[in-house]
């Protein structure tokens, strides 16, 4: 399992942790604009409260590094404009506008909507070695990144629909 722990920095000794995060289109959701940075909470709750908040495959993925079956999730196949947010804290994570079928059946992306947005941590499980991709707010597991995408970036964002929600451009 990929460990999970604050990729926030505190500001001073005591305060909560803050994330720097790039704003999405929430405001503005027909643009998926980016609206520059600004800094939120770093969210942390007990296991009973995520599992009180997310469906039971939600839970698994997201807080326990799970991953869902290939072509079971709900986006591995949606092709509508809109933007693909974190399943617990709801920060923006891609743009449909970087989604590419890549025949994995899992939601696949060329780019992150904002790099400030996701943590990448070294992956050994099963044997292999990858980077998985993490909600920077909440630490939640949202999937791995390769590097067998297609250009302009040559990478392939493998994420899991359990794990993002889609919010459509108006």
């Amino acid at each position: 399992m990929v460990p999970t722990k604050a990729f926030c920095q505190r500001r001073s000794s005591g305060t909560e942790p803050r994330c720097s995060l790039y704003r999405d289109s929430s405001q503005v959701p027909s643009s998926g604009a980016n609206l520059g940075k600004e800094t939120v909470p770093h969210i942390v709750k007990p296991d009973t409260e995520w599992k009180r908040q997310l469906s039971a495959i939600s839970y698994e993925v997201a807080r326990q590094a799970g991953t869902e079956r290939p072509y079971t999730g709900d986006s591995w196949d949606l092709h509508t404009a809109g933007l693909f947010r974190c399943v617990c804290c709801d920060t923006a994570l891609f743009s449909s506008a970087t989604k590419f079928d890549s025949g994995t059946g899992w939601p696949s992306f060329w780019q992150v909507l904002a790099k400030e947005n996701v943590v990448e941590i070294r992956d050994t499980d099963f044997g292999m070695v990858r980077t998985a991709i993490s909600c920077r707010r909440c630490d939640a597991h949202i999937g791995h990144v390769f590097d067998d995408g297609p250009q302009p970036t040559g990478l392939r964002y493998c994420m899991n629909s359990a794990a993002m929600h889609f919010a459509k451009f108006a």
